[in-house]
């Protein structure tokens, strides 16, 4: 078994529904049945812990992911492990890519408490628990039912509340999150957020996720599978140059690369892999092995987009 791994953790979404906003870059998952679906993702979460693994980022919204993490902790009994999980969003797309909804936000004090009583099944290993794509459009952050709830839950249980990001205004719902306290303590001290080396917005943030007293926990470090070259996507033709330039430089692989490029860029930052296969996992853990030289970092840092043009780019990726 490998040496625990401090600064990467496995994102569960792929693990847990066989279909995704993405690009895949591997074989699609078809005909696949439940059974054998199950046990590949055990298999994913037992090699992500072989190999060093201890976080483990999960939601309601990620299909069966919960269950999976309940079945296979129970072989288990390392305090080493964290699992974080989420609230707020719920998969209904039930293994179909044609699924006209494939998942529902509902950020009210009854799906809160609704999916708070299986979630919490995954204690002892639970320690961040999660508003799951928290907007200024729902209201949540405003909804004093459910602030003082999250308080309840985190008194109660010890665990550290968190919320997730996504949209173009991750720094307005950061500002919002942040100011927020129940008896005179700050809420939240857990923040997953999009960063990758297209979309770098939270980078005036950087301050505050130093010092360990908030957690920065980076998603869509490949964006959505946008930074591994693909002669489709011509408006990225530069960056894509050299990201295969730099791979070859430090002989990793594209994903190492943009991953290696988030560590950099918050270095007491976890960031999650994706992988939905253990060629994709070992793949992604070699972003431990080496650090981006300054100016190679830098360069990378250059090719950021508009968020606005990064997520209205996002939605036109498909369902697969």
């Amino acid at each position: 078994m490998n040496k625990k791994i401090e600064n990467i953790g496995l994102g569960t979404a792929a693990i847990g529904r066989p279909h995704y906003i993405n690009l895949r870059h591997g074989t699609p998952i078809e005909n696949t049945s439940l059974s054998e679906f199950r046990r590949g993702g055990i298999s994913i979460l037992e090699d992500a812990y072989h190999k060093g693994v201890r976080f483990f980022d999960a939601s309601p919204g990620y299909g069966l992911i919960e269950s999976l993490l309940i079945e296979w902790l129970q072989q288990k009994s390392d305090p080493d492990i964290a699992i974080a999980t989420k609230w707020g969003l719920s998969y209904l797309a039930n293994f179909d890519k044609n699924a006209k909804v494939h998942e529902l936000k509902e950020h009210s004090i009854k799906k809160l408490n609704f999916q708070w009583e299986f979630s919490k099944k995954l204690l002892p290993y639970l320690k961040i628990y999660q508003i799951h794509s928290a907007t200024l459009e729902t209201g949540v952050l405003n909804n004093q039912d459910i602030l003082r709830r999250l308080h309840e839950i985190k008194k109660e249980y010890n665990l550290v509340i968190g919320l997730t990001t996504t949209g173009a205004n991750q720094g307005e719902v950061l500002d919002k999150a942040l100011e927020i306290e129940i008896e005179n303590e700050p809420l939240f001290n857990s923040f997953q957020c999009t960063y990758n080396i297209m979309e770098q917005s939270i980078i005036p943030y950087k301050a505050i996720f130093q010092g360990g007293n908030r957690q920065l926990i980076i998603k869509e470090s490949l964006a959505n599978g946008r930074l591994i070259p693909n002669p489709a996507f011509v408006k990225h033709k530069s960056l894509y140059s050299q990201i295969t330039s730099l791979s070859a430089k430090y002989n990793v692989t594209a994903d190492a690369l943009a991953m290696r490029f988030c560590l950099d860029s918050f270095p007491e930052s976890i960031c999650l892999s994706g992988a939905s296969s253990t060629e994709q996992l070992h793949s992604n853990l070699t972003a431990k092995t080496f650090k981006l030289q300054q100016d190679d970092l830098q360069l990378l840092s250059s090719y950021y987009v508009d968020s606005t043009y990064y997520w209205d780019e996002r939605k036109q990726l498909p369902w697969q």
